[in-house]
This record gives C-alpha cells, structure tokens and sequence, in this order.
C-alpha cells in the first residue's frame, strides 16, 4: 500500500479515536495530523529500517514534538494532541497474537512475539516522555530567565 493511502486511512482512524475521547472539534484536525504523520513516518522507517521498535521511537517522538507545537498554537493540554495520534502506533495486533499464542501453548512464539510488543511499547512510551520531559525542561528554564530579567 502506498504511504498515501497510509495517511489517509491513519488520518480517518485517528479521527474516529477523536471522537472516541472527546476531542473538542476544533482540535479534531490537528489531532488527526499527528496521528497520521506519526503512522505514516512509522510505516515508512519499518520499511527501511525494518525495526518496529526504533520506528515506533523515531514516530513517537515526532507525534510528542507535533503535539507540543499544537498544544501551544491552540492552548490546549498537550494529551489532547498525543493520545489520538500515538493510538494508530499502538502493537494491539501484538498482543491479539501472543494471547492467541498463548492459548494454543505455543510458548515459544508467545515469548517472541509478546516481548517484540513489549519492546515497541516501551519505545512509543520512551519517545512521548524524552519529549515531554525535554517540553517541560525548556518551559522551567524559560520560567526562570523571565523572572530573574524582572529582577
């Protein structure tokens, strides 16, 4: 499938994840914009790198810095930007599959694939929080330099 068709379907998941959590309407666009670059920078490195779990860093972070800048332009909390744009990255088809594993005692292929999963989610964690922390840490430094100009 082309990267075109992956933004776009990632696009229109994304805003039925909107709605889902009540996205205010106006944030709607923007939420959906994450989402969508986030899948489709996902679908492009794994094609490269051929490491879900480094393109699911790479695609998080990008989805964490997007929803920094839109939480900003529309002074919004910065979930509202995240959370429906790191949904479509989520390994929900990794786990269905270890926990079919599971069931047919196939402990070797659960093991694989259920710590495959584990290493994706732990990478789009990493890469939300790299980038709030780094948000957060600018925000305190810029606190500290305006109130000590004041002085």
């Amino acid at each position: 499938m082309s990267l075109y068709l992956h933004f776009i379907y990632s696009f229109l998941s994304t805003i039925g994840f909107c709605i889902f959590f009540n996205v205010p309407k106006k944030d709607i666009l923007y939420a959906s914009l994450t989402g969508s670059i986030g899948w489709t920078l996902y679908t492009y490195l794994n094609n490269i790198t051929n490491s879900a779990s480094l393109s699911s860093f790479i695609a998080a972070t990008v989805i964490g810095i997007l929803g920094e800048i839109f939480a900003r332009m529309n002074r919004k909390p910065v979930t509202v930007f995240i959370i429906p744009g790191i949904v479509p990255l989520v390994p929900g088809y990794g786990m269905y599959l270890t926990m079919l594993d599971i069931i047919n005692n196939d402990f070797y292929s659960a093991a694989k694939t259920g710590s495959d999963t584990i290493f994706i989610a732990g990478s789009i964690a990493i890469g939300v929080v790299l980038v709030s922390s780094t948000a957060k840490l600018f925000k305190k430094i810029n606190k500290k330099n305006s109130s000590n100009a004041t002085h």
